[in-house]
């Protein structure tokens, strides 16, 4: 599984369905290689931010840029666990942590005020002013206990 060309043994499929926590069939793990061999380009094993913008619906995505960051250079299987997330049969958590790793833009383990009103602009682009942000932030999240800080 090095190389993106090369075909799938079922000791690959089985270790990428345990390793995405079994949320895809053997059959959905090989048309994911075959979307992802069509992604990588160049067979170089995994996929790079040019590459993910090729697919419209993700190109087109809002929170594209703040998904790039996440997915530049995935492998095979991390590509796979990474979708994981997407799945119908994904649990809340892994949704929530996929989101939560969106939101928290500095790696730091919270999402202050800042990371939100930077989602805010990348959702919102230029529908929204600056001080309509912090209006909505302010409405919306302080009574939920957030600060205005991004303290």
């Amino acid at each position: 599984m090095g190389s993106a060309p090369s075909m799938l043994t079922q000791y690959d499929i089985e270790d990428v369905q345990e390793y995405s926590y079994n949320l895809f069939s053997q059959q959905e793990i090989v048309s994911l290689y075959e979307r992802f061999c069509q992604l990588d380009r160049n067979a170089k094993g995994f996929i790079s931010a040019d590459e993910f913008l090729s697919v419209p619906e993700f190109a087109v995505n809002p929170l594209s840029q703040r998904l790039l960051k996440m997915v530049d250079g995935l492998n095979f299987k991390d590509f796979v666990a990474f979708l994981s997330a997407f799945s119908s049969k994904a649990s809340i958590q892994q949704k929530i942590e996929l989101i939560f790793k969106v939101y928290d833009l500095d790696n730091k383990g919270k999402v202050t005020f800042n990371d939100i009103l930077e989602v805010l602009r990348d959702l919102t682009g230029s529908f929204m002013t600056e001080k309509q942000r912090e209006v909505y932030f302010s409405v919306v999240y302080v009574p939920f206990g957030f600060p205005l800080s991004s303290k």
